[in-house]
């Protein structure tokens, strides 16, 4: 156990609005930090999380946001859980360590002990004081979060090979093309302030290589677009690496969840499991209902205190309503994100979906998909061109629905597929998409034209 008056603090990488552009359209009115997952900002689980750390002393969230879009967030969650929160802006990419060290002398100032490092899109139980126990019986500079996740799907992270015994991390590559093993990097760290000491020796040594090349201009200009910044140092393959295998390094396996928050349909499996947790952490947050004076509610619900939801609704599992949706008479919600100022009107079904801000689902309408295989569905652009009262997205896990209205017209869509709008400026799919109402009568809309007419919305 550490002394009574040793000192630590968290920092959180939260990105930027260039980054994690997988995310749109739910990224597009709000950083991706601040989306709810459960009720809550996103950003707000791993800080929730560092309260309970003994000895707390400061919470950094670090990132290329605008402070004002921080700044009332800020305010909020720091008088919420009494302790110090502070948005830090980068002013350029450093990398994910390097962003570390551009802020050292903040990070530094009340003299922490130890140091956590969290990114902001990632979804776990954060064991955060399970894992600062480890890392003090290692004794080492850091300690890294792993889970093991199967052989097939390990080499899209991190993997890293440790002692069994001693947890010492052995070897660390970020991405391999051939499998190395089926224990990968969680993106949630412990280190002592000696980490600063490793990214400035990184970045001296890349001086030193600069300084001492004695090559032609031609060479020069080759090695210029090969070479990173001093500056620009990466958490994973710039330090994690190197120090591999050197007793400096040492590994925390977690048995509970681990998913990384990329793509929108990720969204609506992490808030089922933040949702689950609730049960163990915070279940004064949970709703309850038996259907008599308030709505049914089936396994884990959250309900804003100012969304009305109408006791002959049935709500969950997996459900989060957001500040004030109008939930009416009869409609049944499954699995799905309801966020601010949705009307979901009489006898409306939603399944797997997530509605988007000021979006009205008409009478007896139903949005629903299927499980079949990650790929996302969105409306947004589909809206300005078709009223629709019904949509059913065949074959699809999930609906996203942005700020639309659904009212006049039942349509299902098949054959086209959109990642997002992102993946949508970039690939123009050659397949036509059909449009078919009740009564199969079919409207075409070559897929390109869809491309086109969401790339308008980027």
């Amino acid at each position: 156990m550490g002394s009574s008056d040793e000192k630590v603090v968290a920092v959180i990488m939260v990105g930027g609005p260039t980054k994690g552009t997988r995310f749109r359209p739910l990224s597009l009115n709000i950083p991706k930090p601040l989306f709810p997952l459960a009720g809550q900002p996103m950003v707000h689980h791993p800080i929730s999380a560092c309260k309970a750390i003994p000895n707390l002393a400061q919470i950094y969230l670090v990132g290329f946001y605008e402070e004002r879009e921080f700044a009332l967030y800020v305010s909020s969650i720091s008088n919420e859980l009494r302790v110090p929160v502070r948005y830090l802006r980068e002013d350029r990419p450093h990398g994910s360590a390097g962003g570390l060290y551009n802020f050292r002398d903040l990070i530094m100032e009340d003299s922490p002990s130890h140091i956590f490092l969290l990114n902001c899109d990632v979804c776990c139980s954060f064991p955060l004081t399970d894992m600062l126990d480890a890392h003090r019986r290692y004794g080492g500079m850091g300690t890294i979060l792993v889970i093991k996740v199967s052989a097939e799907s390990a080499n899209q992270f991190g993997e890293l090979v440790a002692d069994p015994v001693t947890h010492e991390l052995l070897h660390y590559t970020e991405k391999p093309e051939t499998f190395v093993s089926d224990l990968i990097n969680c993106g949630v760290y412990i280190f002592t302030p000696d980490i600063f000491t490793a990214i400035e020796d990184l970045s001296t040594q890349r001086k030193d290589r600069a300084n001492l090349r004695r090559v032609s201009s031609f060479e020069a200009l080759q090695s210029a677009t090969k070479t990173l910044p001093s500056d620009f140092v990466r958490l994973d393959q710039d330090i994690l690496s190197p120090l591999a295998g050197k007793k400096q390094l040492y590994t925390y396996e977690t048995l509970d969840f681990w998913e990384q928050i990329k793509t929108p349909g990720m969204s609506l499996k992490c808030s089922g499991l933040y949702l689950g947790l609730f049960q163990l952490t915070s279940p004064n947050l949970l709703a309850f209902g038996d259907g008599t004076r308030s709505a049914k509610i089936i396994g884990d619900v959250y309900i804003h205190p100012s969304a009305k939801v109408h006791p002959s609704a049935k709500v969950g599992p997996n459900v989060s309503i957001s500040a004030n949706a109008r939930i009416g008479a009869g409609v049944r919600l499954i699995s799905c994100i309801i966020l601010d100022d949705v009307e979901i009107k009489e006898n409306a079904v939603v399944i797997h979906s997530i509605v988007g801000w000021k979006s009205c689902i008409g009478k007896w309408s139903r949005v629903q998909a299927s499980f079949s295989f990650y790929l996302i569905f969105i409306l947004h652009a589909i809206s300005k061109i078709y009223k629709v009262k019904s949509l059913l997205a065949k074959n699809f896990p999930m609906a996203v629905l942005y700020n639309t209205k659904i009212n006049s017209r039942i349509l299902a869509l098949d054959i086209i597929i959109i990642y997002s709008f992102f993946d949508i400026a970039i690939h123009m799919y050659t397949e036509d998409g059909v449009i078919c109402n009740r009564k199969n009568s079919l409207v075409d809309c070559p897929s390109n034209f869809l491309a086109k007419a969401c790339g308008m919305w980027i």
